[in-house]
């Protein structure tokens, strides 16, 4: 307990802020005590009544075990540590429904690891995080133990009934560094859909851990988003980074959706083909998608290709040769267009799945991999579940 400063008139000298503080530690003490004291009472009905016989009693027939004194635990809880809980033991051994044996922490405990982890804290940060509430600092191995438990979740998750509502779908590979069963660091691709719907509610669909972006990894992707329930009645537009390989899938799956390619992709693709100091030539790219409607786009690039082409060949043919599904997003609602001519929303969505993993340099095994995803994804589709996107519900 805290040692106050008392004046010559009995009078306790702390400010608003100390008497605050002092009030809720006592607070926090008394049920904390209280908490302690109900949990080793129960402890004690729970033993009688296993044993068939009340303390010093002598029915020899009801008996079914003898008491053995008691020995101290500490155990962790929503309300701190609980210090030195006796808990009663008998001869036989015989193991309790309320505490089992060698618990540490109740279920409560885990549950709020879990739900701090899926809030967006990383592994070796929750014990940080936590501390000051339980009392007691937990390792980032411990962390990653109790995360274990999500793994139910991720596969309940990866195998869920999918809404056929969407509107439009990103579709996008991030690469992630994974140790394989051998001990060997290996990049591994995430294929991620994105989904938003008619009343602008967005969220993460679905997403798959896989070797690359092969036409065969994207379409088992789309074909189980399908088989699930995503059969793309209400689809509008796909928006992909221009991987061949998915461009085949999306063929087979929905071929009756337009396709929108990513102009961030594009531009850097331009960039790619020029010298730095022509990075007008990136530049004037640009205004083509930022034209006020599509028949300015067209006349935008014509001037931009009559200025480039004797140039940069190659940059000028990489956007005619996509021209077409680069200006798809022309023919949807003006408030939409900046939403669906990129695929940045799951270049942002993975920024976070990016910051968590840079302290480690790769994960550890895939199961690892696929459950910091699933915390990053649930975390994000929590805090978009009501925040619709504003262009969208003013959609006419």
């Amino acid at each position: 307990m805290r040692e106050l400063e008392v004046l010559d008139g009995g009078h306790l000298k702390l400010s608003w802020k100390e008497r605050k503080e002092f009030f809720e530690e006592e607070l926090r003490e008394h049920v904390r005590g209280e908490v302690k004291r109900l949990l080793e009472q129960a402890l004690d009905d729970e033993r009688t009544a296993r044993l068939g016989v009340k303390p010093y009693g002598r029915d020899a027939e009801a008996r079914q075990d003898y008491r053995n004194g008691y020995y101290a635990r500490d155990l962790g809880t929503r309300v701190g540590l609980l210090r030195g809980l006796r808990v009663p033991r008998t001869r036989r051994g015989g193991r309790s429904q309320l505490l089992r044996r060698y618990q540490r922490r109740q279920e409560a405990v885990n549950a709020l690891v879990r739900e701090a982890f899926l809030r967006g804290v990383s592994t070796r940060q929750v014990g940080q995080v936590l501390e000051p509430i339980l009392e007691e600092a937990y390792s980032a191995s411990t962390i990653s133990r109790i995360t274990r438990q999500l793994d139910a979740a991720v596969q309940a998750f990866h195998r869920r009934c999918v809404r056929d509502d969407y509107v439009y779908l990103f579709l996008d590979g991030v690469v992630l560094k994974v140790r394989d069963a051998g001990g060997k660091v290996r990049r591994r691709v995430v294929l991620v859909a994105y989904g938003i719907r008619q009343d602008g509610r967005r969220e993460v669909v679905g997403y798959r851990l896989a070797w690359g972006e092969s036409e065969e990894g994207w379409t088992a992707f789309l074909q189980d988003l399908w088989l699930r329930g995503l059969e793309g009645q209400r689809l509008r537009l796909l928006i992909t980074d221009g991987s061949a390989g998915l461009r085949a899938a999306l063929s087979l799956v929905w071929p009756q959706v337009p396709v929108q390619r990513c102009w961030a992709h594009k531009l850097r693709n331009i960039a790619d083909k020029v010298p730095k100091r022509e990075g007008s030539c990136v530049r004037e790219a640009a205004a083509i998608y930022q034209a006020p409607g599509r028949s300015h786009a067209e006349r935008a690039f014509q001037r931009w290709k009559a200025n480039w082409e004797p140039r940069r060949p190659k940059a000028v043919a990489s956007v005619e040769r996509d021209l077409e599904e680069l200006l798809s997003f022309f023919s949807l609602p003006e408030p939409h267009w900046r939403r669906v001519r990129t695929t940045n929303v799951i270049e942002r969505a993975f920024r976070e799945v990016r910051r968590r993993t840079r302290p480690m340099s790769s994960f550890t095994n895939p199961a690892s991999c696929d459950r910091l995803i699933f915390g990053v994804i649930t975390h994000l589709n929590r805090s978009w579940e009501r925040k619709p996107l504003p262009q969208f519900t003013q959609d006419p």
